[in-house]
């Protein structure tokens, strides 16, 4: 039997409709609240992530904008500290238009170890904050370039050209025009050619990095900074005045670079195994074993000579007749040796009666067995920190100086006046092997002119008169070695160029005057000079970049004031204190 709903069971289903009605209002209710607080939260979040990247460009921006400045106006960036160069300022995008509530403070000053031994580092600060103080901070590294990244730079080119297949390695600048010759030339690289004016004939050369005209100019270093660099050479006891009087083209002091095995390894490698001497004498052609000059020949020579069967030197002068003073002269162990030298003495002598060697002047504590047994320990200058705290790596040289020998460590020799090359300057381990920062690495700077000594060691000479042919008195035929970076405010050239043999050498199989000039390293020179003539005389180059030189430069060697681009950081805001923060990343 069916019943009947009653008014009461009707009343209780509308009840229940009416409360899922409800469940399901309340349950869309949620979910459009669910939905109106999702996209709230990302129209949030992207805003947020807006607002960030906006005081990211504008922090990046600034780190540009600070470097441009300083390059363009060096004298806003501080020797020491730091400098606030924005405070607060209003930000501007692509168009130029303020950013609302953007506003941006950059600082910048010297960091890293702030001394300019190893170059000139510095960072730029830039924050970037908006109206609710969210902030964004940015750190950008920056280093001056040193005149050491340059394999070839002049301020004047002097009418001299680029030619007959030149291959140059490393980068290349002129303030100059830059001619290269129908002959043609090669740019290697690394770095490309640039100049503040033109290239001529630029479709003969072959540039495998390209080329810029017109950059800006690039102004040479000055007297005064070769000032600076006495300072610190008389901190480390390495300064010294060379005699005066003479001919102006002579020195009459002459520093040997000395490589001494200290630890017994069979190597030169350590830091502290590099030194040097100091000899000076007023007599110039003794000093520099120069060539005869006039009437004079060989034959009474004082410095040139042979080894005889137990390998002692014996001068030409020493024979008694002419006939066999021209033998020793022409005989397979015939040599020339620089004044002072040991085996013109048969054995080191501090004064030889014609020069003397220079003492040291300060103290050498814990003084290694393998140099306290040596006659000339007390003329022994360490180029190291361990056996001379004080030493900044600088030689300084007030006049004329000489140069020869084998270095080991890192040091500039710094002169007022000209430089001569010697002999051969070579590094105790072959130029850019090894960690960069501790290899071997020289810079000459001289406030003069830097020559190749036209001398019996580096230059073929006629020992007699008539046609007595050209010989050669060096232990290394054929040719002159330099390693390092050569800077001159005058030029860098090889004495008398132009003159003496035209074939009496070899440069690798080439017959030529004075054979092969090899260099591993760079010259910056104000103006352009040569080495040598297409008619065989002088030199001939040979030439390589010492890609080192670049990241590691000389201590204390000349920079070009602008800074290129470093690292880059981000650094975190909170409790960030700018004088605490660059503090603690500047050594002394």
């Amino acid at each position: 039997m069916t019943r009947t709903p009653t008014a009461a069971d009707r009343r209780g289903d509308e009840g229940f409709a009416l409360m899922l009605v409800l469940f399901i209002l309340l349950a869309v209710g949620l979910v459009a609240m669910g939905s109106a607080m999702l996209i709230g939260s990302s129209q949030m979040m992207g805003g947020y992530e807006k607002q960030q990247a906006l005081l990211e460009s504008a922090a990046d921006a600034g780190l540009e904008e600070t470097r441009a400045r300083i390059n363009g106006d060096p004298t806003i960036y501080p020797d020491s500290g730091y400098r606030t160069l924005e405070s607060a300022v209003q930000v501007r995008d692509a168009s130029g238009a303020v950013i609302p509530g953007v506003t941006r403070t950059t600082y910048a000053g010297p960091t890293g170890v702030a001394t300019g031994q190893y170059g000139v580092f510095g960072s730029i600060v830039v924050v970037s904050q908006d109206a609710s103080r969210h902030r964004v901070i940015r750190r950008g590294d920056i280093a001056q370039e040193s005149f050491a990244k340059f394999a070839y730079f002049t301020n004047d080119e002097s009418n001299i050209v680029f030619g007959g297949g030149d291959q140059i390695q490393g980068p290349v600048h002129s303030n100059d025009v830059i001619t290269i010759h129908s002959t043609g030339a090669t740019f290697r690289g690394p770095g490309g050619v640039t100049t503040a004016q033109t290239i001529s004939g630029v479709g003969n050369g072959r540039f495998y990095e390209g080329y810029t005209e017109r950059v800006a100019a690039i102004a040479m270093p000055t007297t005064a900074d070769l000032t600076k660099l006495r300072t610190y050479a008389t901190r480390g006891g390495t300064a010294f005045t060379a005699p005066t009087g003479g001919n102006p083209n002579d020195t009459r002091m002459r520093i040997e670079f000395v490589a001494v095995d200290v630890n017994g390894d069979g190597r030169v490698t350590g830091a502290d195994e590099g030194f040097f001497k100091v000899y000076q004498s007023n007599n110039a052609a003794w000093l520099m074993a120069q060539k005869p000059s006039g009437t004079a020949t060989l034959t009474a020579s004082n410095y040139c000579g042979n080894y005889n069967a137990g390998g002692v030197f014996l001068p030409a002068s020493s024979y008694v007749t002419n006939a066999a003073r021209l033998a020793a002269l022409q005989s397979p162990t015939r040599r020339c040796l620089l004044g002072g030298s040991d085996d013109l003495n048969g054995g080191f002598q501090a004064n030889d009666g014609t020069g003397q060697w220079v003492a040291r002047p300060f103290a050498w504590a814990n003084m290694p067995p393998a140099i306290a047994a040596r006659a000339d320990a007390a003329y022994l200058y360490p180029l190291s920190h361990t056996y001379n705290p004080n030493f900044k790596g600088v030689i300084h040289v007030t006049g004329r100086v000489g140069v020869s020998g084998v270095v080991r460590g890192r040091v500039t020799l710094a002169s007022t006046d000209d430089i001569f090359i010697l002999d051969d300057i070579t590094y105790a381990n072959a130029p850019g092997v090894g960690n960069c920062s501790e290899i071997d690495m020289l810079g000459l700077f001289s406030g003069g002119d830097l020559l190749v000594a036209d001398n019996t060691l580096n230059s073929p000479t006629i020992p007699q008169g008539g046609n007595n042919p050209y010989w050669d008195y060096d232990d290394s035929k054929n040719s002159v070695t330099i390693h390092g970076v050569l800077l001159t405010l005058g030029s860098f050239s090889a004495e008398s160029y132009n003159q003496g043999a035209t074939a009496s050498e070899s440069c690798e199989g080439t017959p030529w005057g004075r054979g092969c000039l090899y260099m591993a390293g760079g010259v910056i020179q104000g103006t352009r000079g040569a080495v040598g003539q297409a008619d065989g005389h002088g030199f001939l180059k040979r030439y390589s970049y010492d890609a080192c030189a670049r990241v590691a430069p000389p201590p204390y060697f000349p920079t070009t004031g602008r800074f290129s681009r470093g690292r880059y950081y981000e650094l975190n805001p909170v409790g960030f204190d700018v004088a605490a923060y660059l503090d603690r990343i500047t050594a002394g």
